[in-house]
């Protein structure tokens, strides 16, 4: 009997073990791309409110990076060493008041990557704010600022509520000042 009591705590690990490398191994790797547009899809996939300034690129972007280029003497369309990057990248930014995030200074290898980058528009507008600029659909209508019951001010059910037993708790100091909390009344403590 203490055999078999010992052998299940070995039985378990090893099941463990191999049920975590299995999920390692399932779990698969996200394949880096070196290009702009996969960074800007990226970004676009995690969220918002990136701490991104907006930038709308002017119209001659490419001529006055080509321009620099020129007055750096650069021989090349690659970078020669890293120190030649920074000079070229530093003098992009005082040109276009617009900086190269550190996280896309290794995918910027030649100027023509440079040029790309600074002609992207760079949006930071929240999506919700985005929909209040287009034009919906009759069918479709967007609440941008929405209703919360509280049953002194209720006027459409006469303060009755679906749950009666469920507080409406403001949690956010942001809306502390618009919108009141209510603490529903309990009838068992």
């Amino acid at each position: 009997m203490a055999a078999i009591l010992r052998k299940t705590p070995i039985l378990a690990g090893s099941l463990q073990r191999r049920f975590a490398s299995a999920a390692k191994a399932a779990k698969a790797k996200p394949v880096k791309t070196g290009s702009i547009t996969a960074v800007g899809e990226s970004i676009a996939a995690k969220g918002f409110l990136r701490p991104h300034k907006p930038y709308s690129p002017p119209a001659d972007a490419a001529e006055r990076i080509r321009t620099v280029a020129a007055s750096l003497q650069l021989k090349s369309d690659q970078f020669g060493n890293l120190s030649e990057k920074f000079e070229f990248l530093n003098a992009c930014f005082q040109e276009l008041q617009h900086g190269v995030p550190n996280s896309q200074v290794h995918e910027l290898r030649t100027i023509g990557d440079v040029i790309a980058f600074y002609e992207t528009t760079v949006d930071t507008t929240v999506p919700l704010d985005a929909l209040k600029r287009i034009e919906l659909p009759e069918n479709l209508h967007i609440q941008y600022e929405y209703v919360r019951f509280h049953p002194e001010t209720d006027t459409k059910f006469d303060g009755k509520t679906a749950f009666p037993k469920s507080s409406t708790l403001v949690t956010g100091l942001k809306y502390r000042g618009k919108y009141e909390g209510h603490e529903a009344k309990r009838s068992w403590p």
